[in-house]
Protein backbone atom coordinates (compact mmCIF):
# COMPACT_ATOMS: atom_id res chain seq x y z
CA UNK A 1 0.00 0.00 0.00
CA UNK A 2 3.04 2.30 0.89
CA UNK A 3 4.50 1.73 -2.57
CA UNK A 4 1.39 2.70 -4.24
CA UNK A 5 1.13 5.77 -2.36
CA UNK A 6 4.48 6.19 -3.02
CA UNK A 7 4.22 5.68 -6.99
CA UNK A 8 0.88 7.76 -6.83
CA UNK A 9 2.58 10.90 -5.46
CA UNK A 10 5.61 10.41 -7.62
CA UNK A 11 3.25 10.87 -10.75
CA UNK A 12 1.54 13.44 -9.38
CA UNK A 13 4.78 14.86 -8.64
CA UNK A 14 5.65 14.26 -12.88
CA UNK A 15 2.39 15.53 -13.86
CA UNK A 16 2.85 18.81 -11.72
CA UNK A 17 6.96 19.26 -13.41
CA UNK A 18 5.69 19.00 -16.89
CA UNK A 19 2.63 21.29 -16.08
CA UNK A 20 5.21 24.08 -15.42
CA UNK A 21 7.66 23.14 -18.00
CA UNK A 22 4.98 23.31 -20.43
CA UNK A 23 3.85 26.89 -19.14
CA UNK A 24 7.13 28.18 -19.79
CA UNK A 25 5.97 27.45 -23.53
CA UNK A 26 8.56 27.03 -26.08
CA UNK A 27 8.38 30.37 -29.31
CA UNK A 28 9.07 29.76 -32.72
CA UNK A 29 10.28 31.89 -35.50
CA UNK A 30 8.07 30.80 -38.75
CA UNK A 31 8.78 32.09 -41.74
CA UNK A 32 6.56 30.48 -44.75
CA UNK A 33 7.05 30.71 -48.43
CA UNK A 34 5.10 34.21 -48.53
CA UNK A 35 8.08 35.77 -46.75
CA UNK A 36 6.21 37.47 -43.69
CA UNK A 37 7.40 36.40 -40.18
CA UNK A 38 5.38 34.93 -37.52
CA UNK A 39 6.10 34.24 -33.93
CA UNK A 40 4.03 31.36 -32.42
CA UNK A 41 3.63 28.83 -29.70
CA UNK A 42 2.62 26.54 -32.17
CA UNK A 43 4.78 24.81 -34.53
CA UNK A 44 3.09 25.20 -37.78
CA UNK A 45 4.63 22.86 -40.45
CA UNK A 46 8.67 22.77 -41.44
CA UNK A 47 9.34 26.30 -42.18
CA UNK A 48 8.99 26.94 -37.59
CA UNK A 49 12.17 26.90 -35.71
CA UNK A 50 12.62 27.14 -31.93
CA UNK A 51 13.89 30.18 -30.68
CA UNK A 52 16.45 29.98 -28.10
CA UNK A 53 15.34 32.78 -25.10
CA UNK A 54 16.41 33.07 -22.10
CA UNK A 55 14.12 33.33 -19.56
CA UNK A 56 12.15 36.78 -18.67
CA UNK A 57 14.25 38.28 -16.44
CA UNK A 58 13.92 42.21 -16.09
CA UNK A 59 16.44 43.86 -14.84
CA UNK A 60 15.89 46.94 -12.33
CA UNK A 61 17.19 50.73 -13.08
CA UNK A 62 20.46 51.70 -11.41
CA UNK A 63 19.17 53.36 -8.62
CA UNK A 64 20.27 57.51 -8.25
CA UNK A 65 22.10 58.38 -5.27
CA UNK A 66 20.04 61.08 -3.60
CA UNK A 67 21.82 64.45 -2.90
CA UNK A 68 23.81 64.79 0.40
CA UNK A 69 21.65 67.33 2.69
CA UNK A 70 23.35 68.90 5.37
CA UNK A 71 21.27 69.54 8.79
CA UNK A 72 19.74 72.86 9.48
CA UNK A 73 19.62 74.04 12.78
CA UNK A 74 16.22 74.04 14.22
CA UNK A 75 14.07 77.54 13.28
CA UNK A 76 16.13 78.17 10.20
CA UNK A 77 15.53 77.69 7.12
CA UNK A 78 16.81 75.54 4.53
CA UNK A 79 19.13 76.72 2.51
CA UNK A 80 18.19 78.03 -1.13
CA UNK A 81 19.56 76.22 -4.07
CA UNK A 82 21.75 79.08 -5.92
CA UNK A 83 21.62 78.98 -9.94
CA UNK A 84 25.03 78.20 -11.41
CA UNK A 85 27.76 80.53 -12.75
CA UNK A 86 27.03 80.59 -16.01
CA UNK A 87 23.40 81.06 -15.64
CA UNK A 88 22.31 84.30 -17.28
CA UNK A 89 20.78 86.56 -14.60
CA UNK A 90 18.34 89.42 -15.03
CA UNK A 91 18.26 93.00 -13.27
CA UNK A 92 15.27 93.45 -11.05
CA UNK A 93 14.35 96.66 -13.09
CA UNK A 94 14.24 94.03 -16.14
CA UNK A 95 12.43 91.80 -14.23
CA UNK A 96 9.91 93.91 -12.75
CA UNK A 97 8.96 95.32 -16.59
CA UNK A 98 8.65 91.55 -17.65
CA UNK A 99 6.15 91.01 -14.81
CA UNK A 100 4.45 93.88 -15.61
CA UNK A 101 4.30 93.07 -19.25
CA UNK A 102 2.76 89.33 -18.13
CA UNK A 103 0.27 91.32 -16.01
CA UNK A 104 -1.29 92.99 -18.45
CA UNK A 105 -1.19 90.35 -21.47
CA UNK A 106 -3.39 87.84 -18.80
CA UNK A 107 -5.41 90.77 -17.37
CA UNK A 108 -6.55 91.13 -21.55
CA UNK A 109 -6.84 87.82 -21.29
CA UNK A 110 -9.14 87.21 -18.51
CA UNK A 111 -10.96 90.74 -19.96
CA UNK A 112 -11.64 88.35 -22.72
CA UNK A 113 -12.73 85.62 -21.31
CA UNK A 114 -14.79 87.17 -18.76
CA UNK A 115 -16.65 88.61 -21.78
CA UNK A 116 -17.11 85.10 -23.73
CA UNK A 117 -18.37 83.75 -20.12
CA UNK A 118 -21.00 86.55 -19.93
CA UNK A 119 -22.75 85.91 -23.70
CA UNK A 120 -22.51 81.74 -23.36
CA UNK A 121 -24.44 82.43 -20.10
CA UNK A 122 -26.48 84.84 -21.71
CA UNK A 123 -27.24 81.99 -24.61
CA UNK A 124 -27.13 79.13 -22.07
CA UNK A 125 -30.04 81.00 -19.99
CA UNK A 126 -30.10 79.21 -16.92
CA UNK A 127 -30.16 75.71 -18.51
CA UNK A 128 -32.81 77.01 -20.78
CA UNK A 129 -31.94 78.53 -24.19
CA UNK A 130 -33.84 79.29 -26.65
CA UNK A 131 -34.78 76.60 -29.24
CA UNK A 132 -33.55 77.53 -32.63
CA UNK A 133 -35.31 76.35 -35.88
CA UNK A 134 -33.22 73.82 -36.94
CA UNK A 135 -33.54 72.30 -33.47
CA UNK A 136 -37.41 70.34 -34.11
CA UNK A 137 -35.83 67.50 -32.75
CA UNK A 138 -35.63 67.34 -29.26
CA UNK A 139 -32.33 65.39 -28.92
CA UNK A 140 -30.58 68.27 -30.75
CA UNK A 141 -31.72 70.89 -28.25
CA UNK A 142 -30.51 68.60 -25.68
CA UNK A 143 -27.37 68.05 -27.18
CA UNK A 144 -26.88 72.03 -27.47
CA UNK A 145 -27.59 72.62 -24.20
CA UNK A 146 -25.59 70.28 -22.81
CA UNK A 147 -22.41 71.29 -25.37
CA UNK A 148 -23.65 75.05 -23.93
CA UNK A 149 -23.54 73.98 -20.25
CA UNK A 150 -19.96 72.49 -20.73
CA UNK A 151 -18.72 75.58 -22.51
CA UNK A 152 -20.01 77.62 -19.12
CA UNK A 153 -18.13 75.56 -17.00
CA UNK A 154 -14.91 75.51 -19.02
CA UNK A 155 -15.06 79.44 -19.24
CA UNK A 156 -15.55 79.73 -15.64
CA UNK A 157 -12.43 77.19 -14.51
CA UNK A 158 -10.48 79.67 -16.91
CA UNK A 159 -11.63 82.34 -15.38
CA UNK A 160 -10.90 81.07 -12.17
CA UNK A 161 -7.02 79.85 -13.59
CA UNK A 162 -6.56 83.14 -14.59
CA UNK A 163 -7.43 84.76 -11.77
CA UNK A 164 -4.68 82.44 -9.98
CA UNK A 165 -2.23 82.93 -12.19
CA UNK A 166 -2.59 87.17 -11.74
CA UNK A 167 -2.28 86.46 -8.14
CA UNK A 168 1.20 84.46 -8.67
CA UNK A 169 3.05 87.52 -10.09
CA UNK A 170 5.37 89.13 -7.60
Amino acid sequence: MILSLQRGALACMLALVSATAAAQGVIYKCTPPGGSVEYTDIKRGNYCTAMDLPGTVIAAPPRRAAPARSPTPAGQPAAVATAPAAFPRVDNAEQRARDADRRAILEDELKSEQQKLAELRLEYNNGTPERRGDERNYAKYQERTATLRDSVGRAEKNVEALKREIANIR
